[in-house]
């Protein structure tokens, strides 16, 4: 290998870790705003974003607990997200 060759993959490797830097705190920022939510707003936020929400009091707290499980796999949430959810519906 050349002088060139060695500065182009330098060059190139010290771009990918700085873009991996960048994401992995977009992802914690991310997390982070998650985290400060409620149940009520994260059931706002991603169920009713899809569908009509039945009411919280058309499933039992058990029911809700199937839901969530069948949802979290559709809908692609964080199980924070889903026990956060299912924790507001079955309050209600």
């Amino acid at each position: 290998m050349n002088i060139i060759t060695i500065k182009k993959l330098s060059v190139i490797s010290i771009l990918g870790l700085g873009f991996a830097i960048i994401m992995m705190i977009a992802g914690c920022k991310a997390s982070q705003m998650v985290s400060n939510k409620s149940g009520a707003q994260l059931w706002a936020e991603n169920c009713q974003r899809c569908h009509n929400t039945p009411s919280p009091t058309t499933y039992s707290p058990d029911q809700w607990e199937t839901v969530g499980l069948h949802m979290q796999s559709r809908s692609l949430i964080t199980e924070d997200e889903r026990t956060k959810i299912v924790g507001f519906l079955k309050q209600q």
